[in-house]
């Protein structure tokens, strides 16, 4: 496994691995914070459904669905368009870069589809999430 970055909370992660791990059936040593959901974990995505609810159990919590993308479409307040016939603009790929920083920019690609997005997620996207989450809960 790769060392994790410095900022990264070992007791929240540890939780969020063990919720990867139970719902793909997967030993937690496979689990890694840089390792791609599908192509590397093979999670589909009834897979991610159940991972996003126990990590919503494990953290109480609630993750919204497709709240990464809804939030990068949101953030475009200009009226530019997030996607042109299931294709993201260079503004909607800018804006969701943004939104996911874990992930390498240059994976946000010219063409890349919407429906592709999730290709992109890896462990890292959800532990960021949860962190963004217990944030929030813990601000209100």
């Amino acid at each position: 496994m790769s060392a994790l970055p410095q900022h990264v909370d070992s007791a929240i992660y540890e939780k969020v691995v063990y919720c990867f791990a139970e719902a793909l059936g997967l030993d937690e040593d496979e689990v890694a914070y840089d390792s791609l959901v599908i192509d590397d974990l093979g999670a589909e995505s009834l897979d991610l459904l159940d991972i996003a609810f126990r990590l919503e159990r494990t953290f109480d919590i609630k993750i919204p669905r497709g709240g990464i993308e809804t939030a990068a479409q949101k953030a475009l307040d200009d009226g530019d368009p997030y996607e042109v016939d299931g294709v993201l603009t260079e503004r909607g790929r800018t804006v969701l870069a943004d939104a996911m920083p874990e992930i390498p920019r240059e994976e946000f690609r010219e063409g890349l589809k919407s429906v592709e997005v999730a290709l992109l997620f890896r462990v890292a996207t959800f532990y960021r999430l949860v962190m963004e989450l217990i944030a929030q809960k813990a601000a209100t």
